[in-house]
């Protein structure tokens, strides 16, 4: 069983429309891949146990849009609802999601402090950030490098000194389709 937590890019650069048909947004292309690339994955019976997240690059607690014990009908009726505003703040969302993933840990009894580690609780995950790649912002202006904040309010976090670690996957979909379209008419 993986967990595969989906964190899309919800800022309003994500309104940028593409060429494409009729003229989807950015936000538009990222909810259709999550959508084809859960289809997908339900064809595989070895999947079928898999558990999924719905997360955005807005403050927690409103970045959980659904959660791994949610249905899939509210899965897609979220992930269909999202709306682009606000900034990218990529290091606190990344961060977000790692705690919510080290939070389900705890909780299962994965992690086991004190007593070493036992490689044979296993439960992989997988983070897939879907982003237009735009500037990285905070509330203080544009910032030049991904920053990942290292405090953490989250119960335990004191006990875990990365956020991240060896069984979970972190994947970027960076969208960097061409917002304006080059007739056939046009001579270059």
């Amino acid at each position: 069983m993986t967990i595969i937590v989906f964190l899309i890019d919800t800022s309003g650069s994500m309104n940028a429309r593409t060429h494409f048909g009729a003229r989807p947004s950015l936000l538009d292309v990222a909810k259709d891949a999550v959508e084809k690339f859960l289809k997908f994955r339900q064809r595989d019976i070895a999947s079928r146990g898999d558990r999924y997240m719905l997360l955005t690059f807005e403050d927690s607690p409103n970045n959980v849009k659904a959660g791994w014990k949610e249905s899939h009908v509210v899965f897609m009726n979220e992930l269909k609802n999202l709306t682009a505003t606000g900034m990218t703040t990529m290091g606190p969302a990344l961060k977000n999601a790692f705690d919510l993933l080290n939070i389900n840990r705890m909780q299962t009894g994965i992690d086991t402090y004190g007593q070493g580690r036992c490689p044979f609780f296993l439960e992989p995950s997988v983070i897939i950030v879907i982003t237009d790649g735009g500037r990285l912002t905070n509330v203080s202006g544009i910032c030049e490098e991904l920053n990942l904040p290292m405090h953490s309010a989250v119960p335990g976090s004191e006990l875990t000194k990365e956020p991240f670690r060896w069984d979970q996957r972190l994947f970027s979909i960076v969208l960097r389709l061409t917002g304006t379209y080059n007739s056939p008419n046009d001579n270059i």
